[in-house]
């Protein structure tokens, strides 16, 4: 009795001193802080000038219902959102794996067998029945803490995800948006061609009835030609990029090749205002990237931590209790129970687990450069945007004015062609000056445009890392 009581608190004492260890000692992940210069404030732009926020839906911004249903089929039916969708249920799934680690296991195991055996005192054959059922209980301690940083590794994992579709999500409108302004510049471009050729072909008209008039020569009958035919050449090339932004649009979407509904005209849609940007140190809560690669540099501090608590002893405690009953034993189902514990220390295993952390620790080391690469990258992003935004925004105004200083020469120096006063290659000249004008205004129409979605997109597109939490914790509820 006394060794059994000795036996009990040798297990007891044991699994208490474990426990104080669990309290005592563990391995915690420690990001290292960002050795990246932080502006204080963006260069070109006026915090003054701009106090409107940017809106999760900023595409709405330009009035254009034809473009809204186009962004929500996007989103609905891309294929590449669907797989950044599923990548985040399957780290969530990791993270469900690594969470049920911090937890005990119970198995239930049954055996059930007949046999036939001689009897070795008797030496006669004896036949019996036996079943055995089972429960078994196992735990962990975590000692080190290292079944708690692979669970952080898999929870920051499949935060990272969730960002990063996120991120995806405001590349593909982005890429939308933008697809669709430029469709309707090349639209414009189009039906100016198209009415640029009747010109041409007026002028190809009126050529040839003064060169049998006698008032001009046959060279400036070619030349209009040439120019008529230079334009008609135009049409077919325009189209066909037409059509490969149409089909473009169509894989956004998710949808075989086929025609793209229009709404407003290029001339009709207006730039939203400049949004107000707040201090660049804001920028690391509000892009979806700059949080995936803030979760992926979290993981790999956890990671490196469950790394270096391999290479000290682990601790396991087990369970069991369960029942015998035997035809060859008299009396009542015997009771079985068991409890016992473990203790695995790594020896020598060539240097594999001492391995394991230094590729931790340089998977960290990427995973920090990266997060700093993309920090930088991501405070490049807006001010080239800003200054995209003021530069077409200049430009844009400069060709208005040339465009409408072109149509007023264009203008005399047709009458004075049909009057005799200017020569044909005069009035060629200018109408020529036009159209490249014309075309140029439309361009910077849409590069402006462009330039405003790219600005929205590098300032990631009101999106806020508190939402995205919320919306990840509601998931795990």
């Amino acid at each position: 009795m006394a060794q059994r009581l000795s036996h009990h608190g040798f297990l007891i004492s044991s699994i208490a001193c474990a426990m104080l260890l669990q309290g005592c000692a563990n391995f915690t992940s420690n990001t290292t802080s960002l050795s990246v210069d932080v502006p204080t404030q963006w260069t070109r732009h006026d915090p003054e000038a701009a106090t409107d926020p940017v809106h999760t839906a900023w595409w709405k911004s330009f009035n254009d219902p034809t473009l809204n249903h186009l962004v929500d089929q996007v989103l609905s039916q891309n294929r590449d959102l669907r797989v950044a969708a599923a990548r985040v249920q399957e780290a969530r799934a990791m993270a469900d794996v690594q969470d049920a680690a911090r937890w005990p296991t119970l198995d239930f195991s049954s055996s059930a067998q007949h046999s036939r055996s001689i009897s070795a005192a008797r030496g006669v054959p004896v036949v019996g029945s036996a079943v055995q059922p089972q429960f078994q209980a196992a735990y962990e301690l975590d000692l080190w803490g290292r079944i708690q940083n692979q669970r952080d590794a898999a929870q920051a994992q499949w935060l990272a995800s969730t960002a990063a579709q996120d991120s995806v999500q405001l590349s593909i409108t982005a890429t939308t948006v933008s697809t669709y302004l430029g469709l309707r510049a090349l639209d414009a471009r189009l039906a100016l061609a198209q009415d640029t050729l009747q010109v041409r072909k007026q002028a190809l008209t009126l050529a040839r009835s003064r060169e049998q008039a006698g008032y001009s020569s046959t060279l400036d009958t070619q030349q209009s030609e040439a120019e008529y035919h230079a334009t008609a050449q135009a049409l077919p090339q325009l189209q066909q990029v037409i059509a490969r932004q149409e089909h473009a649009l169509n894989l956004l979407a998710g949808q075989a090749p086929g025609p793209v509904a229009r709404g407003l005209t290029i001339e009709q849609l207006q730039a939203p205002h400049i949004p107000a940007l707040g201090l660049p140190s804001d920028l690391l809560a509000h892009r979806p990237d700059l949080v995936a690669a803030q979760e992926q540099l979290i993981g790999s501090d956890a990671s490196l931590a469950a790394a270096k608590a391999r290479l000290l002893p682990s601790v396991q405690l087990t369970a069991s209790i369960g029942a015998i009953s035997s035809s060859l034993l008299p009396g009542d189902p015997y009771s079985l129970w068991n409890l016992g514990g473990s203790v695995l220390a790594p020896l020598f295993n060539g240097g594999r687990l001492q391995s394991m952390v230094n590729a931790s620790d340089a998977q960290r080391q990427q995973a920090l450069a990266n997060y700093e690469k993309a920090v930088l990258t991501a405070f490049s992003e807006v001010e080239d945007q800003l200054s995209a935004v003021q530069s077409t925004q200049a430009q844009l105004s400069e060709a208005k004015a040339q465009q409408e200083a072109l149509q007023k020469a264009s203008h005399v120096a047709n009458n004075r062609y049909r009057e005799g006063y200017a020569s044909h290659l005069e009035a060629l000249d200018a109408q020529r000056n036009l159209f490249s004008a014309q075309q140029t205004v439309l361009q910077l129409q849409a590069d402006r445009l462009i330039a405003t979605v790219n600005l929205y997109k590098a300032v990631g597109g009101g999106w806020t890392q508190r939402n995205a939490t919320a919306q990840a914790n509601s998931m795990l509820e």
